[in-house]
């Protein structure tokens, strides 16, 4: 389990930009979400992808709909429905074929309980869970910093995160994710932390920037 308060005294000690971003944003309070399953997590982003969060929301509730009484979904469940189905709650095509594939991932072993991804590190997830068809890296990035609540995540190709570091440090252009990688080591072993923060940044669109 993090250490919320070592990890706030970490990344406020590493400059004072830093620290005041944290001081006038909403608080990292993430912890892992008890008895999530990486299917349910992952077929989930899988429908969420490329939409709105309005219309993501109604498409994955009417798929929810498809499997009455059921707390989780069942990966064998979803390889028996036809895509036809599945598609008339609005599912594209790409999207039915990745959910699918990520059932039949899950029967097999590729994707793996709970309890094994709790003794595997965030890379050998992230190598595990990218066969996956329509997965990416962001995706299992994101099921690991807040799902899992991984202390040390570092998403370097997310829009947010880059964005936020160029505000909170005064930068004209965004850093490429080789250099925000490079950057990113002052705060780890916290920078699940970190990007947090620099989401945080970009909560106030009307913010003209912190003063130096």
């Amino acid at each position: 389990m993090m250490d919320h308060k070592e990890a706030h005294r970490h990344l406020t000690a590493s400059h004072p930009r830093m620290a005041e971003l944290i001081s006038r944003s909403r608080r990292y309070e993430i912890a892992p979400t008890p008895g999530v399953r990486p299917f349910d997590a992952l077929a989930e982003s899988i429908a969420y992808q490329q939409l709105s969060g309005k219309a993501a929301a109604t498409i994955w509730g009417r798929v929810r709909t498809l499997y009455p009484r059921r707390k989780y979904l069942n990966p064998k469940s979803i390889l028996e429905t036809p895509d036809e189905t599945l598609r008339a709650a609005g599912l594209s095509r790409s999207k039915v074929a990745a959910l699918k594939d990520l059932a039949a991932k899950t029967i097999d072993g590729t994707v793996p309980p709970a309890s094994a991804l709790a003794k595997m590190s965030d890379e050998e997830i992230i190598a595990r869970l990218v066969t996956v068809r329509g997965i990416g890296r962001w995706t299992v990035e994101m099921l690991l910093l807040f799902d899992l609540g991984r202390s040390d995540v570092w998403p370097v190709h997310d829009y947010g995160v880059r964005k936020g570091f160029a505000k909170t440090f005064g930068r004209r252009k965004l850093p490429t994710p080789k250099q925000l990688t490079k950057l990113g080591e002052k705060w780890r072993p916290y920078r699940s932390v970190a990007a947090w923060y620099f989401w945080r940044a970009l909560d106030d669109r009307n913010d003209e920037g912190l003063k130096r």
